[in-house]
């Protein structure tokens, strides 16, 4: 499960507690990792377990501000939320290839011999069709070179609206009703 942190737009102090919100997930849940950081702990992305579901939605920090000392806020909020993971993209070893007669002037050839390719991606939908050379093997390596276009084409728009989306959920920031409070510089869990 992918989670974001993030400090909205909040002062350090709120950049500070994704810090220290990061390493205190990492620790409650030993296999999670952590990413992504952006802007000095502006966002962070984290990849764990299941789990991490309990987490989601605005975590409270209480504590005397570490970075100005003579200011009078005391409470600190970021905001966690589960991002959509990508959807692997199959390789071609998983494709059907299938060949047909080409039409259109080739002499003898083409009345005779399957030499056009269509190749499959079942998990995404993508075919594709060559039938510009006369031997069935060349058709078929352009035909799997424009799949394979296709595909990093396809895992890019994949990239970009997940990319989309963790901003959006970067500007959500609510407070009030946490999930969960954590106080003082030691960033102790209180509820």
């Amino acid at each position: 499960m992918l989670l974001q942190i993030s400090s909205g737009q909040g002062p350090a102090e709120c950049r500070l507690a994704v810090r220290l919100f990061c390493q205190a997930v990492q620790k409650e849940f030993a296999e999670t990792r952590l990413i992504d950081v952006h802007g000095e702990y502006a966002s962070a992305l984290l990849d764990g377990p299941e789990d991490l579901a309990t987490v989601c939605g605005t975590i409270a920090w209480i504590c005397k501000s570490p970075l100005r000392p003579n200011h009078k806020r005391k409470n600190w909020y970021i905001h966690v939320s589960a991002v959509p993971e990508l959807k692997e993209i199959t390789k071609d070893s998983e494709v059907l290839v299938t060949t047909f007669r080409s039409g259109g002037p080739g002499g003898q050839n083409v009345n005779r011999v399957e030499t056009a390719v269509r190749v499959v991606h079942p998990s995404t939908g993508i075919t594709v069709v060559c039938s510009d050379e006369r031997s069935q093997k060349q058709n078929k390596e352009r035909a799997l070179a424009r799949l394979r276009v296709r595909l990093a084409a396809l895992e890019a728009e994949v990239r970009g609206k997940q990319k989309d989306s963790a901003w959006q959920e970067h500007q959500k920031l609510v407070r009030g009703n946490p999930v969960r409070i954590y106080t003082g510089m030691d960033f102790v869990r209180d509820k």
